[in-house]
């Protein structure tokens, strides 16, 4: 009896083994899938050219618009108020996004070409574009078990054999929507060599740049249908969603963009206009109850593009709440920069407040004050999706999540900036800006100048654009060596009385609009001193030359 106790021992003992053996590896995969779930989504929307004023947030706007979902992530997340861009023109603003490093070391062959016609001096524009295979935050995060996926506008990835089709061109044609196909496999097929899994409802740039005429209407619907897609085919993944308006970068007016025809897109016309957003005509109804429209009165385009841009965040959010992944998703939203000085250094270019949402929140606060940089965003989000940033030699930028978590007050004493022809410093509340243009322009004769005009002109009138110079003895803008300048930064030369010096300096303290240059004042001779200093600490790590501060 005993021995057939002992036997029955033996097999109980010897079953439970065989079960915890067969069962490891089982209980190894759950564990493993749950931590994989437990990394925070990570959702980046960037806006186009929206201005101060049209966030509730920034005392410029305050209560003047209806955006329930940006009021959400600034009430319950945090303001980034000194949230700075290194360059201020889409491109190289999202160049830095992407990448975590200046716009000057892009290597696109747009950005080489014009360095050697440069006489080697760098010259940030629409040209640094990432090049197919780079790695991007879409790289990184796939690395770390991320599900990656970019929408919208593009106009950072390099999309080698993409074709503008004419002005006239008919979209509905078989031969145009074989094009428009083709475009978008193009910069999809572009955007998987750069880190994105998926990628859908794609501009490769604004909708007045894409050719056709009959194309000029925005679509946001279409954009946030493909995201939602994007999320519908992810729902037990940690995702990292960057999502980028083409709005509301012009055109602005109600047809062309919240109130157009939302049939419209960069793939040509569709047969239905998508249904995930709140119909068209909703918005002014909303904006008449919430009391910022009068019944009978026209709508003004900016309180409609942004009650619109904060339909699509609605709609991921929800998405994302219905899924049960927003309580665990970190959600950024930022535009690209400033509107007031589009195309320089100044502070109404490159200052763009960004803000960051959490459930819960971040321990900083609501606001916060210290200087940090859009190329600090791809550290930062590394940083909090469990990587190591630091580890990250291409990253110029630095990880602000220590200031999030309130272990740091500061990630950096100082900013740079580089724009066309000009750099800049901000230490201390001063800004030091030099512009510095190669001799070979100094030196053109008014014929040449007036050629040079008369092109960009001609090319404005052709493609139906605006154009704003027509005396060729102007000098060049900060940003293009066109006489006077060319549109992007045609306010920046009105606003800012100093425009053309060489050398300027601005005490922000008590000159945040810049218009009073202390350049010349021997009191600042120091301050001079330093910041030039600085500039040079910044240009010895980067590639070109820079006037006397870089002449190797």
């Amino acid at each position: 009896m005993k021995n057939i106790d002992f036997i029955k021992m033996l097999f109980i003992v010897g079953f439970g083994l065989l079960l915890s053996i067969n069962c490891k590896p089982e209980k190894k995969q759950e564990v493993e899938k749950k931590t994989e779930i437990q990394k925070p989504n990570i959702v980046f929307f960037i806006a186009d050219d929206m201005e101060r004023y049209m966030f509730n947030c920034l005392k410029e706007g305050k209560g003047k618009n209806l955006s329930p979902h940006l009021d959400k992530l600034a009430n319950e997340g945090v303001l980034m108020l000194n949230q700075y861009v290194s360059s201020a023109v889409c491109t190289p603003s999202r160049f830095g996004c992407l990448t975590g490093q200046y716009a000057s070391r892009a290597k696109s062959k747009y950005m080489t070409d014009f360095t050697k016609k440069m006489d080697g001096q760098t010259v940030v524009q629409w040209n640094s574009y990432i090049v197919s295979g780079q790695p991007t935050i879409g790289t990184y995060m796939k690395d770390l078990g991320y599900t990656t996926g970019f929408y919208g506008k593009n106009h950072a990835v390099e999309a080698p054999g993409w074709k503008k089709l004419p002005l006239d061109t008919d979209p509905t044609t078989p031969e145009a929507v074989k094009v428009l196909k083709n475009n978008a496999k193009i910069i999809s097929a572009q955007l998987k060599k750069c880190g994105f899994d998926y990628s859908g409802g794609l501009y490769q740039d604004n909708p007045s740049y894409l050719g056709p005429e009959k194309l000029r209407v925005q679509n946001l619907d279409w954009i946030t249908d493909n995201a939602l897609d994007f999320l519908n085919k992810t729902p037990d993944k940690p995702i990292f969603l960057y999502y980028a308006t083409t709005v509301p970068h012009g055109p602005s007016n109600a047809e062309q963009s919240w109130f157009g025809d939302r049939r419209v897109t960069a793939e040509g016309i569709l047969d239905k206009a998508p249904t995930c957003l709140p119909p068209k005509e909703t918005i002014p109804k909303r904006l008449i109850e919430a009391g910022l429209v009068k019944e009978g009165e026209k709508v003004p385009d900016a309180l409609g593009n942004t009650l619109w841009i904060d339909d699509a965040l609605g709609a991921l959010m929800d998405k994302l709440e219905e899924q049960g992944k927003l309580d665990n998703t970190i959600i950024f939203f930022f535009n690209d920069h400033g509107q007031h000085a589009k195309g320089s250094v100044y502070e109404g270019g490159v200052s763009s407040p960004s803000l960051i949402w959490k459930k819960g929140g971040f321990k900083t606060g609501h606001v916060n004050k210290a200087l940090v940089s859009n190329i600090d965003f791809a550290p930062t989000i590394i940083d909090m999706a469990g990587g190591d940033p630091q580890k990250i030699k291409a990253f110029d930028g630095k990880s602000f999540l220590p200031i999030l978590d309130a272990k740091k007050d500061k990630i950096r004493e100082s900013l740079y900036f580089e724009m066309g022809f000009s750099r800049g410093i901000l230490k201390d509340s001063f800004k030091y800006i030099a512009l510095r243009y190669p001799e070979y322009a100094m030196k053109w004769d008014l014929k040449k100048r007036k050629e040079i005009l008369d092109k960009w002109n001609n090319f404005r009138i052709k493609n139906k654009l605006e154009y704003h110079f027509t005396d060729p003895s102007l000098p060049f803008s900060h940003l293009m060596l066109i006489p006077g300048g060319g549109d992007a930064e045609f306010p920046s030369t009105k606003r800012y009385k100093h425009y053309y010096d060489t050398d300027q300096l601005y005490d922000l303290r008590t000159d945040p609009k810049e218009q009073n240059n202390l350049f010349n004042n021997p009191k600042y001779k120091d301050r001079v001193k330093d910041l030039q200093n600085e500039l040079k600490k910044y240009l010895a790590k980067l590639p070109g030359k820079f006037g006397e501060f870089k002449k190797q």
